[in-house]
């Protein structure tokens, strides 16, 4: 194997193909990457490029052909593993990489954990990758509340905590405006100088960004079109812009009718504004993200909206549409106040978010026609308008696709095409090209200068394409919720007295950075960062060695960051520690086998000394409650329905008297079977009185007592007292030990696939069982919590004493809750999203633990299905342990089969998920 510093290569690419059902993603990809410089990957989204970054970066696994990455076979797991900690990988997508719970800096600290970094090697790494991407002031908020650009910035910075060799950036800088751009450039910059073998592989949309690159491979289709140095492009194919030499390079029919869009002269129309606002202010707790801001905006003008990330842009257009209340400040659509609920002026408004907003489980067409009927289009023009539309965007292949399916790019134009659907006077538009590709971007400005000037549509649209805000009528340029300057673009690049419309834009930026915290000692704008202390680099050696095969510090990283995001989620975390105490008093008070106090009443026709007798029986018993007697048939029949009374006695007429004649009179009693097992027991109830009240009479009239051979003498030898709680109250301690455990596993691992995060441990050096160990610790120590309360109220407060061993139950109660959340874990492995790993972990586990573990149905007595069922369920075990150390005085000679078994379901249910685990996307 060779040296990746001693290799001109970095990556040997040879008949690569790869496919997603039909769709053809590489197409027998040839390419060498050279090593040591910066490599731009340029080309539309959905031609392969995503595909091929995670194929090189050992986190996608590879259908055909040869990959070589450092040196080595990428698709070989050992070798895999052996350089992980030599590559870096940021995924496609606003903060793919990062926990949306977790704070800016525990988001960095988790990865220079991963990376087996010490505390002072983290600190010195964080403050220096903070404070070059201007994040030092944010590093306590929220990954998930952060804006986009700012989302980047921190998954990039997640990124280069470890000075990989290897830096594969999928997408880093959509959605950044210009001067995060150039601070992200500059850092890698500063780090290849410190590391001039590191080579870095970006796949951009930014064609302006690609001209700084080294060397760039440009993709059509899932194949390379061409490859060479930004100027060899160029020059190949004789034009002045990186741009136009892309849109040259395209096959015929990918450009075919493509022309680079005319802004046509802006007339002003007569009438008030479209769009209007009047000292519009947002704040947030302490936090003002929009300042006072003003601007008028004319019926048909297109008006770009540049700022920083975060500066309060998104905030704005929410208020603008009525989507979010301003707390100072109004805003005005066609001279009227914007309200949330007026109905009518958001059928005038047509709204793009960043994000996307869209139905992920239906395809493109379902989603159009959906919005179609919302805004009550009939059926014929709706199907129409959706059929248009997905022709004018060019979603003709992509029409029965699911929405989740599509690339970045595919999504935006979905998005567009469903924010113009009802054909509104405005358009305010979230970064509506980001990510998408020249040729489809020039396409949206034809469409929306088609709107503007021949429909009067108003546009309202944020950018961060330099050549998108010059064909904007007007603009307005804003920094920390603050409008910095507005006016014609032209006219702002002027005033600066800059060379272009990015130089401008950066220096009013820098300019009101400074104003607001002035550097102290030194008058550059660069970062001044202190050089890495000595152990940083002694680490960094260290770090790009092989790993080691099994690292508790990786387990522990892990384990902590998803003990945080446990924290950090309250509502789950208060439903994890107070759900089972709840749960355990309304089961121990509301579910009872006991039958006493049953509701009766007589309806006595006789009113004798007799009936009075009889009716004497059922009362003083702690299992009788008398009512008011019944007067008559209909009102027995009525407290019956009711539900008042469980069970009625009617004495007949003359009851007395024929007593008195030796004739057999007939007591009837009417009981409620709306509850077999109640109406069996108070029958049988009934019948005891009526048999204690004959052998009474008997008694008084000297009868002889009836022939009894045989006398059955019953005795219980556990639970002599014959309470339930006895019995339900350590059936309810494994209940809830096996369902609430498990269901708050199963979201452990689903969820990091739900939110892509899991890349990041497909490019850790970390294996599976590592990773599963990490993220079952900390649900492993809130069940232990749970065991112990529920515990506590078994015995303090249901007053259920344990009679047998205490340590048989303790260790019975921690390999049960291993196996709970053990089974948990695997329901997440192979789950796909997280309510159906919910709803299997709830289903799963309720149905084995109620009716199979022995709770109300003896294990012995089960057969087939069942008994199987029974066997292989934790739940059978713990249940017998629960039950014999509470109510029967057993110990560990007596029980020690079950924990073996426990023990063994724990490593069945591990090795399962250690297998059904994938280190690589599919």
């Amino acid at each position: 194997m060779t040296d990746a510093g001693d290799d001109p290569w970095v990556a040997r690419i040879r008949g690569v193909s790869h496919r997603y059902g039909k769709a053809i993603a590489l197409d027998g990809v040839t390419l060498d990457v050279p090593a040591r410089k910066m490599i731009g990957m340029i080309g539309p989204d959905g031609v392969g490029k995503s595909t091929l970054l995670g194929i090189l970066a050992g986190v996608r696994r590879m259908q055909e052909g040869e990959v070589e990455v450092l040196g080595g076979n990428i698709d070989d797991a050992k070798f895999r593993n052996s350089v992980a900690s030599r590559i870096a990988y940021l995924p496609q997508g606003l903060g793919k990489n990062l926990y949306p719970t977790l704070s800016i800096t525990e988001n960095a600290d988790f990865f220079g954990r991963l990376f087996g970094q010490s505390a002072e090697e983290r600190a010195w790494r964080i403050d220096d990758l903070f404070r070059s991407t201007d994040l030092t002031q944010f590093r306590n908020r929220p990954a998930g509340k952060l804006s986009g650009g700012m989302k980047q910035k921190l998954g990039l910075c997640c990124s280069l905590i470890h000075d990989p060799d290897l830096l594969i950036l999928d997408e880093p800088t959509t959605g950044v405006d210009p001067l995060a751009r150039r601070q992200f450039w500059d850092l890698i910059d500063r780090i290849r100088e410190r590391r001039p073998e590191m080579s870095v592989l970006v796949a951009t949309a930014y064609m302006d960004e690609a001209e700084r690159f080294d060397w760039l491979v440009a993709m059509n289709a899932g194949k390379v079109l061409d490859t060479g140095t930004p100027q060899e492009l160029r020059e190949k194919n004789g034009v002045d812009t990186l741009e136009k030499a892309f849109i040259r390079m395209l096959p015929e029919e990918a450009r075919a009718g493509h022309r680079e869009p005319v802004i046509t002269p802006y007339v002003p129309s007569e009438g008030p504004p479209a769009i209007e606002s009047h000292g519009l202010t947002q704040k947030f707790g302490a936090f003002t993200a929009v300042d006072h801001v003003n601007f008028r905006i004319e019926r048909g003008e297109i008006f770009g909206f540049l700022g920083s990330n975060g500066c309060g842009k998104t905030t704005t257009m929410k208020m603008l549409t009525g989507l979010l209340p301003p707390t100072e400040g109004e805003a005005l659509l066609f001279g009227e106040p914007v309200k949330g609920g007026d109905v009518e002026a958001r059928r005038r408004v047509g709204f793009m978010s960043q994000a996307f907003s869209l139905y992920t489980e239906l395809t493109v067409r379902q989603n159009l026609m959906l919005h179609a009927r919302l805004f009550d289009l009939p059926e014929d023009k709706g199907k129409a308008r959706v059929e248009e539309l997905i022709k004018d965007f060019g979603l003709e292949a992509e029409a029965d696709t699911l929405a989740e399916a599509l690339p970045l790019g595919i999504r935006q134009r979905l998005s567009l095409a469903v924010a113009v659907l009802h054909e509104p006077e405005v358009l305010i538009l979230d970064e509506p090209t980001s990510g998408v590709d020249p040729v489809a971007r020039d396409g949206f400005w034809e469409l929306l200068i088609r709107l503007s000037r021949e429909k009067g549509v108003t546009i309202f649209l944020s950018t961060h394409f330099m050549n998108e805000a010059e064909r904007c009528d007007r603009m307005s340029m804003m920094h920390a919720g603050k409008v910095l300057a507005q006016g014609p673009p032209a006219e702002l690049v002027k005033e600066r007295g800059a060379k272009t419309l990015e130089e401008a834009f950066i220096g009013y930026l820098e300019e009101a950075a400074a104003a607001q915290a002035p550097r102290a000692g030194t008058t550059s704008d660069e970062p001044v960062v202190p050089p890495p202390p000595p152990e940083a680099v002694a680490a960094e050696s260290a770090a790009h060695a092989a790993p080691s095969r099994f690292s508790l510090g990786r387990i522990w990283a892990f384990a902590r960051r998803e003990t945080i995001e446990l924290r950090h989620d309250r509502v789950r975390l208060l439903f994890a520690l107070l759900g089972p105490l709840l749960l355990m008093i309304v089961f121990g008070y509301g579910i009872t086998l006991d039958v006493d106090n049953l509701t009766y009443a007589v309806l006595d026709y006789d009113q004798t000394t007799a009936s009075r007798d009889y009716a004497d029986g059922f009362r003083g018993s702690k299992y009788y409650d008398e009512r008011p007697p019944i007067t008559s048939y209909a009102e027995l029949d009525r407290r019956l329905r009711n539900g008042e009374l469980r069970f009625a006695i009617e004495i007949p007429p003359r009851f007395e008297d024929d007593l008195v004649r030796g004739r057999q009179p007939t007591i009837g009693a009417y009981i409620d079977g709306a509850n077999p097992f109640r109406a069996e027991t108070a029958r049988d109830y009934v019948n005891a009185t009526h048999q204690r009240y004959l052998t009474v009479l008997r008694d008084e009239k000297g009868l002889p007592p009836a022939a009894q051979p045989v006398i059955i003498d019953n005795r219980a030898l556990y639970n002599q007292a014959f309470l339930s709680l006895y019995a339900l109250v350590p059936g309810d301690i494994m209940l809830l030990l096996i369902l609430i455990p498990s269901m708050l596993t199963a979201l452990a691992v689903v969820r990091e696939k739900e939110l892509g995060s899991i890349a990041n441990f497909y490019a850790a050096p970390a294996s599976k069982a590592e990773f599963l160990i990490g993220k079952q610790l900390p649900y492993l120590a809130v069940a232990l919590i749970q065991f112990a309360s529920l515990l506590l109220l078994a015995v303090f407060l249901f007053q259920v004493p344990i009679k047998g061993s205490f340590l048989t139950l303790l260790l019975g109660g921690v390999l049960f809750v291993m196996a709970s959340t053990g089974f948990g874990q695997l329901i997440s492995v192979f789950s796909a999203t997280q309510s159906a790993a919910i709803f299997a972990a709830a289903i799963i586990t309720i149905l084995p633990a109620v009716q199979f573990s022995g709770m109300f149905v003896p294990v012995s007595s089960l057969s087939g299905a069942a008994a199987i069922g029974g066997r292989i369920f934790p739940s059978t075990y713990f249940q017998a342990i629960s039950v014999g150390t509470f109510t029967k005085a057993l110990g560990i000679d007596a029980l020690w089969p079950q924990l073996v078994s426990l023990a063994v379901i724990i490593l069945v249910y591990f090795t399962l998920s250690v297998l059904l685990l994938k280190k690589q996307e599919a």
